[in-house]
């Protein structure tokens, strides 16, 4: 039984279950005060050989049974009753989708001990993982874009389609403006109170053929707020770079300092265009705020009713307790009792 649903109608009455105890201690007294008061008789001592018969052992029982019986029907006055507990949640989620750049300036690795991708991959993993009530999807764009997992509230689907990114797994560049349109196009036909895009890059637009102004609109018009993060540095950042040892033929890689163009302002006029924010990340702690901020602002109502049924125990209690009172009552009147000398 679920103990958490008990309760008593009339607690009040649970003070009578103290008669159960009185009559015990009375009986105890009671058969004390006539062992005071026995006659001592010569040669009694021989009797103690004697092993004591079942009548002898059991002469307590209809006491006990008697207690026992006054204790549930206090308790079976008190009214016993256990509820069920329902509860009905109406959700009004956030339907989201997560369009992440996979271009070759994220593998710069100004976010050490990894690169840019590998951190914007964990940061957005536990930002899915704190959302179980919404819809998550993931676009990924370079030079051009694609959908990896279109809005689901299985997190284990998308974080797993989330690990198969991977840089190089698209032609290079940084479409932003087809980044846009592809998640725009995994919210065109939902029906979310509220829906949302968080653009994250670390370039210019420099690919693609949407202007990303030109998406920015679509944005607006369909009321979708777009969060633009920019993560990383402009300037010269430490890239690696692949290149064939002239001497062995082997391929190796090196880190170079190269320059990353960025934009800002780009990313913060889209960000106002669609009533949202834009955010700037240059390490992996500021990333985490940015998405934990992210998280605070678009949160989804979530309304709980509960409600609980209870059921009457009371008749089975009351049940036992007479059941006790008759069989005490049927072991005293045979002789089955407590006698005094």
């Amino acid at each position: 039984m679920d103990w958490a649903g008990l309760r008593f109608q009339d607690p009040a009455w649970l003070w009578a279950t103290l008669a159960g105890p009185l009559v015990l201690l009375f009986a105890w007294l009671r058969e004390r005060d006539g062992r005071a008061r026995a006659v001592a008789f010569p040669g009694a001592s021989r009797l103690l050989r004697l092993r004591p018969g079942w009548r002898v052992r059991l002469r307590h029982l209809p006491v006990l049974l008697a207690a026992v019986s006054l204790v549930a029907g206090a308790v079976a006055l008190a009214r016993p009753q256990h509820g069920t507990l329902r509860e009905d949640v109406t959700t009004q989620g956030v339907d989201i989708v997560v369009s992440l750049d996979v271009s070759g300036t994220m593998a710069a690795q100004d976010f050490q001990p990894r690169n840019r991708l590998e951190v914007a991959k964990e940061v957005v993993g536990e930002f899915v993982r704190r959302r179980p009530a919404d819809r998550v999807g993931l676009v990924v764009f370079a030079g051009r874009s694609l959908t990896k997992s279109p809005p689901t509230t299985d997190s284990a689907v998308l974080l797993r389609q989330l690990d198969d990114v991977r840089l190089e797994m698209l032609p290079d560049g940084t479409a932003i403006g087809s980044g846009l349109a592809t998640a725009l196009t995994r919210l065109r036909r939902s029906k979310a109170k509220s829906r949302v895009i968080v653009l994250v890059t670390d370039g210019d637009n420099n690919a693609g053929e949407i202007d990303p102004a030109t998406a920015a609109d679509m944005a607006k018009a369909m009321e979708v707020r777009v969060y633009t993060i920019l993560v990383g540095r402009g300037g010269r950042v430490p890239m690696p770079v692949r290149a064939r040892d002239p001497f062995t033929g082997a391929v190796v890689t090196e880190t170079v300092m190269a320059d990353v163009k960025v934009n800002p302002d780009l990313l913060r006029r889209i960000a106002e265009r669609t009533g949202a924010e834009f955010f700037r990340a240059e390490d992996p702690a500021a990333l985490r705020q940015v998405f934990e901020r992210v998280d605070r602002l678009e949160k989804s109502e979530i309304r709980t009713a509960a409600y609980r049924r209870y059921r009457e125990l009371f008749p089975s209690v009351l049940a036992l307790a007479a059941g006790l009172l008759a069989g005490a009552g049927l072991l005293w009147t045979s002789g089955l009792r407590v006698v005094p000398a």
